[in-house]
């Protein structure tokens, strides 16, 4: 991990110690620190965190609090990555309510909570369910920030993953270039946003079947996020899956179980094992080592489709 995301951690550990007197400050520089316990990879400490803080903001700020609304947001978005859905969507609803009504509908704090609840259908699987909410977090946004703004780039990405799981990949395409587009131009072509769009524009060519554009747009996407990220982040763990996916229907299987291995020795600490990245990769190895044992050029599909990266 970088040596500046460490030296914000001793900051953030150092607020709590300073704040410890005071419950209500104490607790949100607890959030900050599960904030980037969850940005390095590390879900069940920050989820473990979260859980213990919330008795305490909801006691000191109010359960109904903007505090309160903040915690469920990122503890939700713990529980998506962590596999535990459930928890994630009833944490992601009360937030959203909160922020309507201290806000209203159209609040920049209420797009993102839409947009978040998008990316949780969409891991779900759920992508018909989940694309009015990402669709109305871009306009939202859009509304608020103006088409160009970053975030209304990365709230089209998350749209985009929906779409393709509803079959629209003409659409979702479209709304990935957007993306790519804006972020390019805010961030340049090094960032975790121009990586995520990447993936999830290789997966639609995947889906096309057009194997050799997705194996270099996943490489691309893969080296941009060890670079960003570190090499164990559980976030590869997506990108690693779909390229061993395409390279196994090209014909590599040796590369193939290589990524698959890779993707589950990553996410086996992190989520809980029916998780679907991890559960993909498990099969991936499952049916290369069936193949190679009835003398297969290729085994069969496992996994289902292409996974798409998403956003909070």
């Amino acid at each position: 991990m970088a040596v500046d995301d460490d030296a914000v951690e001793v900051r953030a550990r150092a607020a709590v110690a300073r704040h410890r007197y005071d419950p209500a400050d104490r607790a949100r520089q607890q959030i900050d620190v599960a904030r980037r316990w969850r940005q390095q990879g590390d879900y069940r400490r920050a989820g473990l965190l979260l859980a213990l803080t919330m008795p305490t903001v909801e006691e000191h700020c109010g359960r109904e609090s903007l505090d309160v609304a903040q915690l469920c947001n990122e503890w939700a978005v713990v529980g998506k990555y962590a596999g535990d859905f459930d928890l994630s969507e009833k944490l992601y609803l009360r937030a959203l309510a909160i922020f309507r009504h201290r806000y209203g509908a159209c609040h920049n704090t209420v797009a993102t909570v839409l947009h978040n609840l998008g990316g949780l259908a969409h891991a779900r699987g759920a992508h018909a369910e989940g694309e009015p909410y990402a669709a109305l977090s871009v306009r939202i946004r859009t509304s608020i920030l103006g088409p160009g703004h970053p975030l209304v780039g990365a709230d089209r990405a998350a749209w985009a993953a929906l779409l393709v799981g509803c079959g629209r990949a003409d659409e979702a395409e479209e709304q990935l270039l957007r993306a790519l587009a804006i972020f390019r131009a805010h961030h340049g072509g090094r960032s975790y946003e121009v990586a995520s769009a990447l993936h999830n524009l290789a997966a639609v060519q995947h889906r096309r079947g057009r194997l050799e554009e997705a194996i270099d747009e996943y490489r691309e996407a893969l080296l941009l996020k060890r670079r960003l990220l570190g090499p164990r982040h559980p976030d590869l763990a997506v990108t690693l899956v779909n390229l061993a996916a395409a390279l196994c229907r090209h014909g590599d299987l040796s590369a193939a179980r290589h990524h698959f291995a890779l993707a589950r020795s990553i996410l086996g600490p992190q989520v809980s094992p029916d998780h679907p990245t991890l559960v993909a990769a498990v099969q991936g190895i499952a049916g290369i080592e069936q193949a190679a044992a009835s003398g297969r050029r290729v085994p069969p599909p496992a996994g289902g489709r292409p996974l798409l990266g998403g956003n909070e």
